[in-house]
């Protein structure tokens, strides 16, 4: 009944809990045993000290939480894993073939054939070890300096790459703010961007923070870098890679399930949950996955933004602010002088805020006895919550032209949600892709949720119109259909109505329902971390942890 009576207060009357001071002190290594937990204290006391008692409730805890994971699918199996690799040595294999090609065309000296190189590095979810089954792989292709974006990468790589069997459904997206090719490769989805270093032979694992690599690269080169170098930074940093990747895990299901993830929908993406979830373990390094889980929803629902959240280095640098201001201003862990690029507005961040302090509230009672895990991860229940919604109806003629169109308007969203604040003063826009089966054409549907009883201030005709100004502005590839439209909760389809999460995919005509609770074949396979999560290896390793 607490938690039915806290979600049904209004999101700008919550956030008002949550603007307490936050003190961030020095923090010992800790379990639930012997931290300072707060409400948690009397419940402790009643076990009369016996620690031993609350470490096994604590490790049941953790390992509740991990088999969670297994049975949604987000841990995979060897399987999968070689899958993978086997891809990516095929790729760097074409890579190192095209910048060959590309050293023949240019007509440089033949002793250059037989040095000159390029590779693939990894980063994203599966360079942090954090994929499933159904996960992209990010892959950065570095090349040399002779090699350009324009005509040797959108061209010659991209003809290479159609003409391979193992290769389908690519395309190019130039006018990204880091441009790259996508495609599946023998049915992994790939994202591929492009940096090209100032040298003729690229070693196959490439030093991204050798000064001598990165000597005056071009600005488009940097962007493509800094993925790569923040990952590494990450797993550099972090105490215990497999308990991070753990920790991960849980937080991006989590962020997915309540609808704060997606970076051009104003809320987090990858690198946000990544660095989060490597401050809290880096805070506490020898804290248990239920204790880091707690631990973190305990901090950052306490968080005096716009204070940034910064990884230490070991090395001590001054903070230098920025003239820009940021709502959550989170930084780059590869510079202190970079922050991750955020798309957060008001509305954003007070729904942010408020499922970190819903998170606060349900994990602080971890050693109730009636604890549940499935409570934290319950999907956010739009329909429940809003009684109007904007609908967003996108199609164009082919599967094709609609990812890239859809991708583009997504990459202008924020301009929309700004305008939404502006007449309502708050939105809440849901990441879920919906589709119309219906319509005659491939089409992308959203619904974001409106205030009640405020419909009569919005003319959702002006708002299109206002909205396509910002869309049609640059935009170089076939122009799809857009129309803007207001919807009563009742009006939803019944997929949209219910509910449920769902998988929160790249651009493409068909959603794929990831409601569905995934048992996979491989639920046997649980972390490496399953047996010894509260023990903190000095070198710890992971097969899929290296680019």
């Amino acid at each position: 009944m607490e938690l039915e009576n806290f979600e049904n207060q209004h999101f700008l009357d919550l956030i008002k809990v949550v603007n307490q001071p936050y003190t961030c002190q020095p923090t010992k290594p800790i379990g639930l045993a012997n931290s300072n937990l707060g409400s948690l204290e009397p419940k402790l006391r009643n076990f009369n000290g016996n620690s031993d008692v609350i470490l096994r409730m604590e490790m049941e805890r953790s390992m509740s939480l991990l088999q969670m994971m297994v049975n949604e699918g987000l841990v995979p199996c060897p399987e999968e894993e070689m899958k993978r690799r086997n891809a990516i040595d095929k790729l760097k294999k074409i890579v190192v073939e095209w910048v060959k090609t590309v050293t023949y065309q240019r007509g440089l000296p033949k002793k250059y054939l037989k040095f000159a190189s390029g590779t693939i590095l990894t980063y994203g979810s599966y360079g942090l070890g954090v994929y499933n089954s159904e996960s992209d792989i990010d892959a950065l292709c570095v090349g040399p300096y002779f090699a350009t974006i324009a005509e040797d990468f959108f061209i010659v790589l991209h003809d290479m790459l159609a003409s391979r069997p193992e290769v389908s459904e690519i395309h190019c997206v130039k006018d990204a703010k880091v441009p790259l090719m996508r495609f599946k490769f023998d049915g992994i989805s790939i994202d591929l961007p492009y940096a090209r270093i100032k040298v003729i032979s690229i070693p196959e694992n490439v030093d991204v923070f050798n000064p001598f690599f990165l000597k005056n690269i071009d600005d488009t080169s940097w962007k493509s870098l800094s993925g790569v170098r923040a990952n590494r930074s990450i797993l550099h940093l972090v105490p215990n890679i497999e308990v991070f990747q753990a920790v991960l895990r849980c937080i991006k299901l989590w962020a997915k399930r309540r609808g704060v993830y997606g970076n051009l929908l104003g809320f987090f993406g990858g690198i946000h949950l990544a660095v989060l979830s490597a401050f809290i373990c880096q805070r506490h390094p020898s804290a248990s996955l239920s204790a880091l889980i707690l631990l973190f929803f305990k901090t950052f629902a306490l968080w005096p933004w716009p204070t940034p959240v910064i990884l230490q280095d070991r090395i001590a640098r001054p903070f230098i602010p920025t003239d820009k201001v940021s709502w959550m201003p989170i930084q780059l862990p590869c510079s202190p002088y970079e922050f991750c690029h955020s798309n957060i507005t008001r509305s954003t961040f007070y729904k942010i805020r408020t499922e970190f302090l819903r998170g606060h509230m349900l994990t602080k009672d971890m050693l109730s006895p009636d604890f549940d895990w499935n409570i934290i991860f319950e999907p956010f229940p739009y329909a429940r919550r809003y009684g109007l919604f904007v609908k967003i109806f996108l199609s164009a003629c082919d599967k094709d032209e609609l990812g890239d169109w859809v991708g583009w308007v997504k990459s202008r969203f924020r301009s929309l949600l700004v305008k939404l604040e502006e007449l309502l003063g708050f939105c809440d826009p849901n990441p879920t892709e919906y589709v119309d089966t219906d319509a005659s054409e491939p089409n992308i549907i959203f619904y974001w949720g409106l205030p009640t009883g405020r419909v009569d201030l919005i003319n959702a005709d002006l708002v299109e119109e206002y909205f396509l100004k910002s869309v049609d502005n640059g935009y170089q590839g076939s122009t799809g259909t857009m129309k803007l439209s207001i919807v009563k909760a009742y009006q939803l389809p019944k997929k949209a109505q219910s509910a449920c999460e769902r998988k929160n995919s790249k651009p493409c005509w068909r959603v794929v329902d990831g409601n569905r609770k995934k048992v996979p074949p491989q639920s046997k396979y649980k972390p490496h971390c399953a047996d010894e999560y509260l023990a903190t290896s000095e070198n710890p390793k992971f097969p899929s942890a290296g680019g």
